[in-house]
């Protein structure tokens, strides 16, 4: 086994004094974290016509600031109105079509995406995602500035004012 604390301490890590001691029985904070596809949980927010997956989260790895996720939306599928309160969220679009539909203050813009793209929803911007494809599920990876998944439901689309910029 190698010992990846060999260099010893340092000023800026005077904790690394116990060398022998197992990475497990550090604190969260001092050592890198893998979290296994089969260990995502499906207990966070979901919304109807989406699965969420919670990966990186307070409870699964002790972050502070950073949640992250996976979301599968079914062939022919609509979630349901939603936003992330205070949360930035990034996605990226590992597999189908997915399409991500708001409100710009006249219609509903729809952007059409592909595998490989990204797409950033700013806090509180009322959304959906839609996979129209009627045999491939649509499958992304998210991330939020928040380490919870903060989803509110909502009723319809609107847009948000321009002062909030």
């Amino acid at each position: 086994m190698v010992n990846a604390y060999a260099s010893g301490p340092d000023e800026f890590h005077p904790e690394l004094n116990d060398t022998n001691a197992r990475s497990d029985d550090r604190p969260r904070h001092t050592r890198v974290h893998h979290v296994r596809a089969a260990d995502l949980s499906s207990a966070t927010a979901q919304t109807a016509g989406m699965r969420r997956f919670a990966a990186i989260t307070g409870d699964s790895v002790g972050s502070e600031k950073i949640w992250m996720g996976e979301t599968s939306v079914a062939p022919q599928t609509l979630s349901g109105n939603h936003h992330h309160g205070d949360s930035e969220t990034a996605i990226f679009v590992r597999s189908g079509h997915p399409e991500f539909v708001f409100h710009d203050g006249v219609a509903e813009v729809r952007i059409i995406t592909a595998p490989g793209d990204y797409i950033f929803v700013p806090p509180y911007v009322p959304h959906r995602e839609e996979n129209p494809d009627a045999n491939d599920l649509a499958v992304i990876v998210i991330a939020r500035s928040t380490q919870e998944a903060i989803v509110v439901n909502l009723p319809a689309l609107y847009a948000i004012p321009d002062q909030l910029d």
